[in-house]
């Protein structure tokens, strides 16, 4: 539980972005950073997992007063933000909260100051927002994201594997994902949030520590959030900050949708004993085989992957 008192450390927002082969998204993202970050003072840096592609030349170009952490190796997502957090830490005086975000994200005006300020906030239940998200938008004039997330369980992955998570998403019983649009008008709590954005209390981070880099990618920031709630920091939706998130290629990519599934078992056996995790993992495979069956490549790759033991049991990688 965070002290009563708890305050946000002093010193600029640091921005981190994790980049890999970004050259391409990577100008109109750097072009959006004063809109977004009105209002703050603020510094960016990047880490990059050894692009091929220009994206170091195109930091030096265009944002010049970056620091650039090289990490050498495609390190995944979660070593990328430890390794900008290292670098961030160096500064003198410190930093009062970090921004982390995808470089694909285009935040719309003084978002990232709505994120900071939510930061600290004590809620009811005494905890404190350590963890502040803006709605997410795929298009200008699209509806917002459905970005807020349940905590896994073996009923919420059957909801989802026979009713579909969209459908389910209204209860809070049969679905991780939250799909009521009420929560999505107001300042909403939840288990975790999609982490394209996310801004991070510094009392936070030095509570709960460096990101868990076993993941590689995806549930990174689902274990980040709910180790957070363990230490009474929550996380919450502000939608009065708002960006464009291009999106990525999960959902279509076999090998990303596979390893996007595979975590998801992971860190819930984490959490849970083997009884439960086993039938967590029915529940799922339950899911990916229904959709196999419907022609969606991505879910017989996971299904695949699921009933292989050493398949689980691998380090993820790229």
């Amino acid at each position: 539980m965070p002290p009563k008192n708890a305050a946000e450390g002093t010193g600029p927002v640091a921005v981190l972005v994790v980049t890999w082969n970004s050259a391409a998204v990577l100008p109109e993202f750097i072009a959006s950073l004063p809109e977004g970050m009105a209002g703050l003072d603020w510094r960016l840096v990047v880490a990059d997992n050894d692009s091929a592609d220009d994206t170091v030349a195109v930091l030096s170009a265009l944002a010049p007063d970056a620091t650039v952490v090289q990490t050498g190796r495609n390190a995944g997502y979660a070593a990328g933000v430890n390794a900008a957090l290292g670098a961030a830490s160096q500064w003198e005086g410190g930093f009062r909260a970090a921004l982390v975000c995808n470089p694909d994200i285009r935040m719309r005006q003084g978002c990232a100051k709505v994120l900071v300020d939510a930061l600290g906030t004590q809620l009811p239940d005494g905890d404190r927002v350590g963890i502040s998200v803006p709605l997410l938008y795929e298009e200008e004039d699209g509806a917002p994201l459905h970005s807020l997330r349940r905590e896994s369980s073996v009923t919420r992955a059957l909801g989802e594997a026979v009713v579909g998570n969209t459908r389910a998403g209204r209860f809070p019983r049969w679905s991780e994902m939250v799909t009521d649009p009420a929560a999505y008008e107001g300042p909403t709590r939840a288990d975790w949030a999609t982490g394209a954005l996310m801004a991070l209390s510094k009392d936070c981070l030095d509570t709960c520590g460096a990101w868990d880099e076993s993941f590689f990618l995806y549930s990174e920031e689902t274990e980040y959030c709910l180790r957070a709630g363990d230490h009474g920091y929550a996380t919450r939706l502000e939608p009065a900050a708002s960006a464009l998130h291009l999106g990525g290629d999960s959902q279509v990519s076999p090998r990303l949708w596979t390893l996007l599934t595979l975590n998801r078992v992971r860190l819930y056996g984490r959490r849970h004993g083997p009884v439960a995790t086993t039938a967590f993992r029915a529940a799922v495979l339950l899911r990916e085989t229904s959709r196999a069956a419907l022609g969606r490549p991505a879910s017989r790759a996971a299904a695949a992957a699921l009933l292989s033991s050493s398949a689980l049991r691998a380090t993820p990688g790229p």
